[in-house]
């Protein structure tokens, strides 16, 4: 296949050395061309190198990128998905697969004229492994696999054959799941990390500095665990409303963690392996530390992740107060941000929300 990675991250390098590795035509785009290696490296945490391949091509140039592209790996923030799309959609031909990484943020909407146009929409509804750059453009630390992906394409009748396609190039058990609501509600970063910021700045004004502020997920506390558990059963409520659909890979992470208690949760999280030694988003500023409002976890996770889940619950008509006061939260600290918003696209109903999610 041609395969072109849209970002060249942590995330985005690793793709690209797994693609290249099974012999597929592979390019990176990014705006960053001159720093990026056509040698890329995987390591391990004691710094072995786990994979190493040569991809064929970097450009900032879309033509090149999209125009001969099979598959397309979209690695990059969520609200940069409407201009992704909008790059893409050019050079979109049929049957051309357009895979988001992870597939939450609603890329779903943003790509609908993709989608029309004959783009199969994909998503994987969480990442390979934990994975940090150590050197950009060149080195990723990749961490604890997973033994199983998870996938699914839009048109639903896609998702089967693209799970194996997706097994084929990482080696990975893939699933395809019932329906693309699957990966839109997936409780991960939209709830993991907006309720764990909200726990850690919770007294921030602005004008406040912190002489410390606890690692993310090493030191995760009872008080996290609490408001984390509160809005996983919220979701689980805004999928229970939704019966028309099979949400039955909308794990809870009670399951998924496999702690249904406070206590067990804050055990389990603050001991994940691949989660040992990662900070906090924070600026040092003269004093201490500020919030780092600029960070992926802000400008991502709270108006394209939890501000997704709180619409679904309003057409649902599900009483969601933990995934409100959260985003309320962050409102108040940043009121000017952009968010995603149904209505963008025309989705103002339940009626519209299951018309557009049943394809």
């Amino acid at each position: 296949m041609n395969i072109t990675i849209y970002g060249a991250g942590n995330v985005g390098t690793q793709f690209a050395v797994h693609c290249a590795s099974k012999g597929h035509r592979t390019t990176i785009f990014t705006s960053k061309p001159e720093r990026i290696s056509k040698t890329l490296t995987i390591i391990d945490e004691n710094d072995k190198v786990t994979l190493s391949s040569t991809i064929d091509n970097v450009t900032n140039d879309a033509f090149t990128a999209f125009n001969d592209a099979d598959l397309i790996f979209v690695i990059i923030p969520s609200y940069c998905m409407d201009q992704a799309a909008l790059t893409i959609l050019p050079y979109v031909h049929e049957n051309m697969h357009i895979c988001i990484v992870p597939g939450t943020g609603a890329a779903e909407a943003a790509f609908d004229k993709c989608i029309k146009k004959g783009a199969i929409l994909c998503g994987l509804q969480r990442v390979l492994s934990v994975a940090r750059l150590v050197e950009y453009g060149k080195t990723v630390r990749a961490i604890g696999y997973r033994s199983t992906l998870h996938v699914c394409t839009i048109p639903i009748s896609k998702a089967a054959e693209f799970a194996k396609t997706i097994e084929g190039l990482f080696d990975i058990k893939t699933v395809a799941l019932p329906n693309y609501l699957n990966i839109t509600l997936t409780p991960s970063n939209p709830i993991l990390h907006t309720t764990r910021l909200k726990v850690l700045f919770q007294d921030y004004k602005p004008g406040k500095v912190y002489d410390k502020v606890d690692l993310f997920y090493q030191q995760w506390n009872d008080e996290s665990s609490d408001l984390l558990l509160k809005a996983d059963d919220e979701v689980q409520q805004i999928c229970h409303k939704l019966s028309m659909f099979d949400l039955s890979y909308v794990k809870s992470l009670k399951e998924h963690y496999e702690s249904d208690t406070v206590d067990k949760m804050t055990k389990k999280i603050s001991s994940i392996k691949g989660f040992q030694g990662l900070t906090s988003p924070t600026v040092k500023v003269e004093g201490g530390y500020i919030p780092d409002f600029s960070s992926r976890y802000f400008t991502a996770d709270f108006p394209y992740g939890l501000a997704i889940l709180i619409q679904i619950a309003n057409f649902t008509q599900v009483d969601c107060p933990t995934l409100i006061n959260t985003y309320n939260w962050y409102r108040s600290l940043c009121p000017n941000i952009q968010q995603f918003n149904y209505s963008d696209y025309n989705i103002y109903t339940l009626e519209d929300f299951i018309h557009f999610y049943q394809r």
